[in-house]
């Protein structure tokens, strides 16, 4: 589970009444399971308990390359909380699968430890995600320990969300706030299945649930080399074409050593070096970084990465800027099509109305990418149910258009004028 889940402490309501501490499990941090004789017995532990599966995982982000769990945690009601190292037991995982895949696990913020787990073989039937549930719920803070607080009144310990997990041994310490993570999650997911019920969301809600599901992976997006923080000052295309030989080194190197890009080389020393394009050993190890102790044992890599933005052909180079196929940022919409612009300021305060009303937030409405797409190629004569269709062929959920498809229709209609 990511830091931010039940990490941040802004997630606490201030005026919240005093909330019961849970510094410990109530059955005490169970042993880690290691073997493939330890997977059998945790899966015959669990399958003798009943009702939905409380899952976390925890990773190495900013660690590591990869984004693999390097801990596993699951607690059931009648079974208790078992923890699982699956580096040591990866192919020795199917009797747990068998037991747990047909169930429904509860998850909080589930699409950022789904695709490590599905990478196991581990894949739930059912879902419920209590982040989005608290979404869902108009809750304003919806990290793990704020929600905890909200709905249970226990206050979860704080403290190793963004630690390095694939140390080893891992320290008591983090292995007992990893347990307390599951501890309370089904309580805690029962909770906010009363909450929606009592709001007349519940179908919403497993509507989010499935898309989740059928969702799958996150599909690789191209051009990632043109997320490097600092990249936006960079004019020509000789030097973006450094700033990508750089990149791409980089990541084959953090990849090999699964060590996380950022600690392998940070970003501004990519954007120094492909600015200043230094052509010797001693021109790049003058520059900021490139001088260190490790960086010195890998300055042929950076070299010849340089050396090859050089030798490209013209016809090579990135382009300054990459095609895209929908609306310019809104910034520029006043400048390229106004009506656009006005359409788009009405149809936000219309949205920002609706969510009001509902109490979801605008994003969980509907996506700001798709919003701003049905905006700008909006034209006159497109009524209800062409927004219907569009909605629909994009993801859009049956809750989701049956709530913003007659705001849309109506915010982008203009007024009738009507002669006296």
């Amino acid at each position: 589970m990511s830091s931010t889940s039940s990490e941040d402490p802004s997630d606490t309501p201030n005026d919240a009444p005093e909330a019961t501490p849970l510094l410990a499990p109530a059955d005490g941090v169970p042993a880690v399971v290691t073997t493939a004789d330890g997977v059998v017995a945790a899966a015959t532990l669990l399958a003798g308990g009943h009702g939905p599966l409380a899952v976390d995982a925890e990773r190495a982000s900013g660690f590591r390359y990869s984004q693999r769990a390097y801990l596993l945690q699951f607690r059931r009601r009648g079974a208790g909380t078992v923890l699982l190292d699956p580096i040591p037991v990866t192919d020795a995982l199917g009797p747990l699968a068998d037991v747990i895949n047909p169930l429904e696990w509860v998850l909080h913020s589930a699409d950022q430890d789904l695709p490590g787990l599905a990478e196991l073989g581990l894949v739930p039937a059912t879902l419920y995600d209590t982040e989005l549930a608290g979404r869902l719920a108009g809750f304003e803070r919806v990290g793990l320990g704020a929600i905890v607080e909200r709905t249970l009144g226990l206050s979860l310990q704080k403290g190793h969300g963004a630690a390095d997990w694939s140390t080893r041994p891992l320290p008591d310490t983090w292995l007992n706030y990893a347990a307390l993570d599951v501890e309370v999650l089904v309580e805690l997911r029962d909770a906010m299945a009363a909450e929606l019920e009592s709001q007349g969301k519940t179908d919403w809600a497993r509507q989010e649930f499935e898309h989740i599901l059928a969702l799958g992976p996150p599909k690789p997006k191209g051009d990632r080399w043109r997320k490097t923080s600092g990249i936006h000052s960079v004019k020509s295309q000789r030097v973006l074409a450094a700033v990508r030989e750089l990149w791409q080194t980089r990541d084959q190197l953090a990849q090999r050593r699964d060590i996380a890009p950022g600690r392998v080389l940070p970003d501004s020393a990519i954007i120094a070096a492909a600015s200043a394009d230094p052509k010797s050993e001693g021109e790049l190890r003058a520059l900021p970084v490139f001088g260190g102790p490790r960086q010195r044992r890998s300055t042929s890599l950076w070299l010849s990465a340089l050396e090859r933005a050089r030798r490209l052909d013209t016809r090579d180079l990135p382009p300054r800027t990459v095609p895209f196929d929908g609306p310019p940022p809104p910034s520029r919409w006043a400048r390229r099509d106004p009506d656009a612009a006005e359409r788009l300021a009405t149809v936000r305060t219309a949205m920002t109305a609706l969510s009001e009303n509902v109490s979801v937030p605008v994003e969980n409405l509907l996506m700001p990418d798709l919003l701003r797409r049905v905006v700008w190629e909006w034209r006159p004569g497109i009524g209800a149910e062409s927004i219907e269709t569009r909605l629909a062929e994009a993801g859009a959920r049956p809750w989701q258009r049956e709530l913003v498809v007659p705001v849309l229709a109506e915010a982008l209609t203009p007024p009738q004028v009507t002669d006296r």
